[in-house]
């Protein structure tokens, strides 16, 4: 499907097309659960041949089942039988169906893409691209939600491989993603990103949810994001998947202009913008927020972070993503404010990640996870060690495959293990020990003994080194013997390079 979307879109832009297609998508999407309510309707054996046709023209009939009314000419069929007409274009009859559907669904106003009919977009192309999407079916046992959930996600991150380092901003690396909440474990509560993109994040929480048995009203969700069309597609995102979530009544700046200023979270989830030199901070040289230290003008990495801890509940977690840099820089007060938190005993575990995970850059980065409350007690109905005045550290930058020449992923057992050592180390039950090279935890008094640096890499050591049945003699002798064959092979090859360049001309 990616493939063929992507040969329809010729020379437009990536970031342009984007919006082409998942707005095409969302479309497709509601049109066919509205077909599937009506036609639920109209076979309904409990309601009368006359009542049935009434009720299928009913909004509330809908609504109460959580499925956007759309008006006749909002309908995929209808559009489907116009695409390939001259007059009017199918670009201008998509806008009229985005308008009316805004109209028709405030939840939905001031998110869909209305500009199908501008003359740079090849009418003939969307009109195929209606098609595509018209002969490919969406429908399962969910309702379609798992499939074009899918569909859309999958498209997501192809658009940020397509736009390189721009496409990332909207985009969170799925395994880095599922680390996160495989940590956290959200099956309860409050769940906020202050810095939301497509709304992966949520995604990801809503169906660790309901993988472990668990219902969509045991999470509310709260997100936030400041550019306009990021924004759009995290309204797209969680409208496909039946997601209610509260992410304010526009696009905002989180830290200029905080759309829930009195919430407090159970979980904070979050990958921001690293070492952002361009967040406004002169603007904001005192607040509530900054508990710990005034971040620095040029860095809104620790204005981020103690904007996540400003946001956590009493006995919450906070997980996010922060560069390299922040587990050890000095500069600008960033080494004080990192003292502070950890003096305050708010860091529960950091894990080094491999590289070449993001989209977005090749430069390393960590997870922080931050709780106010390490002492032993109850968190997703699971006894707690107490770890006050303790930190985990994971160096997990030897895990991870590469998926192409400049991805990598966390596999399914990568996150396992990971994961699986945090819980081992925090739960009552988990049989935890050091493992030389990959985790340690940590008093308060041994990071103030390493000048309150976090870099997992100081504390965890070095792996063991495989057990050697070869004895030393026998070992070197083999080793020795391979060498002096490899450098006679080297020497053969060298004198044939110079064969085959005199030949050609090129000899010395």
């Amino acid at each position: 499907m990616w493939a063929a979307a992507d040969k329809l879109r010729g020379n437009m832009d990536a970031a342009e097309y984007k919006h082409v297609a998942l707005g095409l998508i969302f479309l497709k999407y509601i049109s066919d659960r509205f077909e599937e309510r009506r036609a639920e309707i109209l076979t309904d054996p409990d309601s009368p041949d006359d009542l049935r046709q009434e009720l299928a023209e009913e909004r509330d009939a809908y609504t109460a089942e959580n499925v956007f009314w759309v008006p006749e000419k909002a309908r995929w069929d209808f559009l489907k039988a116009n695409a390939t007409s001259a007059e009017p274009t199918i670009g201008a009859l998509i806008d009229g169906a985005m308008l009316a559907l805004e109209t028709e669904n405030p939840s939905l106003r001031g998110v869909l893409t209305k500009n199908y009919a501008r003359p740079e977009l090849d009418q003939t192309k969307l009109g195929e691209v209606i098609k595509l999407f018209t002969d490919l079916t969406f429908r399962d046992a969910h309702h379609g939600q798992d499939v074009l959930g899918r569909v859309y996600e999958y498209f997501l991150g192809q658009f940020a491989i397509a736009e390189g380092k721009r496409g990332g901003q909207f985009y969170t690396a799925g395994s880095v993603v599922r680390l996160l909440v495989e940590m956290l474990q959200p099956f309860k509560g409050r769940v906020y990103d202050p810095c939301c993109g497509s709304g992966g994040m949520f995604v990801q929480s809503e169906q660790f949810v309901a993988a472990h048995g668990g219902g969509r009203d045991d999470v509310s969700v709260f997100g936030q994001e400041s550019n306009p069309t990021t924004w759009r597609l995290a309204k797209m995102n969680l409208a496909i998947r039946g997601i209610e979530a509260n992410l304010g009544p526009k696009w905002a700046d989180t830290f200029h202009e905080d759309l829930h200023p009195g919430l407090k979270a159970d979980f904070v989830l979050a990958n921001p913008p690293f070492n952002d030199s361009d967040w406004g901070g002169e603007r904001l040289r005192s607040g509530d927020r900054w508990q710990y230290g005034v971040p620095p003008v040029g860095n809104a990495n620790f204005a981020w972070v103690q904007h996540f801890i400003h946001h956590l509940a009493p006995h919450g977690y906070a997980g996010f993503v922060l560069a390299n840099g922040a587990l050890s820089s000095q500069q600008s007060g960033e080494g004080e404010i990192r003292r502070a938190i950890v003096e305050a005993d708010l860091v529960d575990c950091i894990v080094s990640l491999p590289g070449q995970l993001f989209f977005t850059t090749q430069i390393p980065v960590c997870l922080w996870f931050l709780t106010r409350d390490k002492s032993n007690g109850l968190v997703r109905d699971k006894k707690l060690r107490d770890r006050q005045h303790e930190t985990l550290f994971i160096d997990a930058r030897g895990l991870g495959t590469m998926e192409s020449r400049t991805l990598k992923v966390l596999t399914d057992k990568d996150v396992a293990r990971i994961a699986g050592t945090y819980h081992a180390w925090r739960e009552m039950g988990g049989h935890y020990t050091d493992v030389p090279g990959f985790a340690k935890s940590v008093t308060t008094a041994g990071i103030a003994a390493q000048h309150f640096v976090l870099t997992p890499g100081r504390y965890v050591g070095a792996a063991e080194a495989e057990a050697e049945g070869e004895p030393f003699e026998q070992r070197i002798g083999r080793l020795t013997s391979e060498l002096r064959e490899q450098l006679t092979e080297g020497a053969q090859l060298e004198e044939r390079i110079r064969r085959e360049l005199a030949g050609v001309g090129y000899g010395w």
